[in-house]
């Protein structure tokens, strides 16, 4: 009886393409593959260029986009191959990937859209935080 390996890398266009066999939800513990795999990619063999095979994907657990971010913010070009629907719906998605060939989702540099909204907080009671009466507070996210 054959066993199958949980985690495939191929080299496609120059790029090396992690896949996750036949997973439909990664949760934290597929994270954690992901993870050692890219780290031992960028790592010990001194890849640039890392694909994530998503064809299959519908969920992922939260950690994800960070664990991007952090290849990222070492100098790897990140691309997200075929992502589900589910996927780019995702605020995180949305905001850092951008199409640069059919079905290939490339990391940008800085996020499509910041916004700053300001507002004020309802329910400010003293003595669970140091609100003042009408203090307004401004906060930017990305959305």
């Amino acid at each position: 009886m054959s066993k199958e390996k949980p985690v495939t890398i191929r080299l496609q266009d120059g790029v090396s393409v992690v896949a996750l066999d036949r997973k439909d939800i990664w949760d934290g513990a597929d994270l954690c593959l992901l993870r050692e795999t890219l780290g031992h990619l960028i790592l010990m063999k001194q890849c640039r260029n890392v694909g994530i095979d998503m064809q299959q994907v519908k969920y992922i657990a939260s950690g994800f986009f960070g664990m991007l971010c952090d290849c990222h913010d070492l100098g790897v070009s990140i691309r997200l191959l075929a992502p589900q629907p589910q996927i780019k719906r995702m605020i995180w998605f949305r905001q850092f990937f951008g199409e640069v060939a059919e079905g290939v989702h490339s990391f940008l540099s800085e996020p499509r859209q910041i916004l700053s909204i300001e507002f004020q907080p309802d329910d400010c009671a003293p003595s669970e935080s140091k609100c003042e009466p009408n203090a307004k507070t401004t906060m930017t996210i990305v959305s």
